[in-house]
């Protein structure tokens, strides 16, 4: 089936090519990848090579003079691998325990293959909690600025040791599409990249409508797109198209463009700072008003 494609509603407009430009000067960008994007889908065990070859993409970033975060999903997966467990944890005191051994397991893998690159990595574990706070909040920063100032990559994951709440909702709502947002958001980073299993976003779920149109370019989230959102591919992947438009609301608010591209290759990173035409890019549009913190706290007591 041939894809259609808008851009909502002018596909090809100047403001669209203009702002696909804009991409190749980024400086500081947070990259978040799918735990479905790094693993075997036959058997669900690390896909090393498609690991290795994400790692000296973002070597190569770094080498360009970028500041570069790794937003990580897979703690939990990689728990199940290392125990030998081959059905999904049944309980929250399991899903803590994979998490704990999984997160070990899945940095001890980057920290490997940063290394090939000789480039020093460190690792970054958050809860929305601390984001709340703005004491926390302003130490978070300090500590992002110190690493990236020290040529680090930071690789950032939910402690979902202690996160109970972001735990039971894990499969459904994909709070690490979220956290990019928010760690962009902290950083004041100027690029977020969402790489997942799907291409980006569509008018409604293409799997089940043959017309759902592939939307390349939102100037502006409307209520529109927040509708489309409730139904286009809305549980495909880790993370649902609300929970991806809802950390678009974060970045672009936050003065931060935003693309959501589906990952078979970590050059598609290249592809998209280089200005092509790939994904659903949201474009940033400062929002004095913007509250980090109230943002994450209105979120957090809808999903109780």
């Amino acid at each position: 089936m041939e894809e259609r494609q808008t851009s909502l509603p002018d596909r090809r407009s100047r403001a669209s090519m203009e702002k696909r430009q804009s991409l190749k000067d980024k400086k500081r960008i947070v990259i978040k990848v799918g735990s479905n994007s790094l693993v075997h889908p036959e058997t669900g065990e690390l896909n090393l090579s498609k690991i290795d070859h994400l790692i000296r993409v973002l070597a190569d970033l770094k080498g360009e003079g970028r500041d570069v975060v790794l937003v990580s999903s897979g703690a939990v997966a990689c728990g199940r691998q290392a125990l030998k467990i081959g059905r999904k944890p049944g309980s929250m005191t399991e899903k803590q325990a994979f998490a704990a051994v999984g997160q070990a397991k899945l940095m001890s893998t980057y920290q490997r293959f940063f290394a090939e690159y000789s480039q020093t990595t460190a690792q970054v574990l958050l809860t929305k909690n601390v984001i709340i706070n703005q004491t926390s909040r302003d130490n978070t920063k300090n500590t992002f600025d110190e690493l990236l100032k020290l040529g680090v990559i930071p690789v950032v994951n939910e402690n979902d040791t202690i996160s109970t709440q972001e735990l039971a909702q894990l499969e459904t709502f994909g709070d690490n599409d979220q956290l990019a947002s928010i760690v962009g958001a902290v950083i004041g980073a100027d690029l977020v990249i969402l790489l997942s299993d799907i291409e980006g976003m569509y008018t409604d779920d293409p799997r089940h409508n043959r017309d759902a149109v592939f939307i390349e370019y939102v100037p502006t989230i409307t209520e529109e797109i927040l509708g489309m959102g409730k139904g286009a591919g809305s549980d495909v992947g880790t993370g649902g198209m609300s929970a991806k438009i809802a950390a678009a609301r974060i970045a672009t608010d936050s003065d931060a463009d935003m693309v959501i591209a589906k990952f078979d290759s970590a050059d598609i990173i290249f592809d998209i700072l280089k200005g092509k035409n790939v994904g659903t890019l949201f474009a940033a549009h400062k929002n004095e008003n913007f509250d980090l913190a109230e943002f994450i706290r209105r979120a957090k007591d809808a999903e109780e």
